[in-house]
């Protein structure tokens, strides 16, 4: 019985891991970026929508990141002024199109004002978040 258990088990992370589900994802700081949105470090003046983000220099990778999509879920507040600023559907996913550089980059994420009130009250400013891409 033991070892029927055993295979069963090692028969479903198979089957989740073939159909590409990963439990691992990263957690930061999501801020919000109002407009223009133009140009970008990625695309110049190629608009792109507005479900866009700027990453930090972590995520910017000398600019390989540009293009990539990350699917953004609101964890939480930062500070108490708005201490629970998650609306109902917490995830959107965006694509980065810019660099966002130190020393003026305060998350990981800053986020276009339309995906960040998509997921959280803009009056928070930033957010705790978990990204993947």
């Amino acid at each position: 019985m033991a070892s029927t258990r055993k295979y069963s088990s090692v028969f479903i992370f198979m089957i989740l891991s073939s159909l590409g589900f990963q439990a691992s994802c990263d957690t930061g700081i999501g801020t919000i970026n109002d407009p223009p949105y133009l140009p970008s470090a990625c695309y110049g003046y190629e608009d792109k929508g507005v479900m866009i983000a700027a990453a930090n220099e972590d995520l910017w990778e000398g600019g390989a990141a540009c293009g990539k999509y990350f699917q953004v879920t609101c964890t939480g507040g930062t500070n108490l002024g708005t201490p629970h600023p998650c609306t109902d559907n917490p995830t959107v996913t965006v694509i980065i199109t810019d660099f966002c550089p130190p020393p003026g980059c305060k998350g990981d994420l800053d986020m276009s004002h339309e995906s960040f009130s998509a997921i959280a009250d803009p009056a928070a400013g930033g957010i705790k978040i978990s990204y993947q891409q």
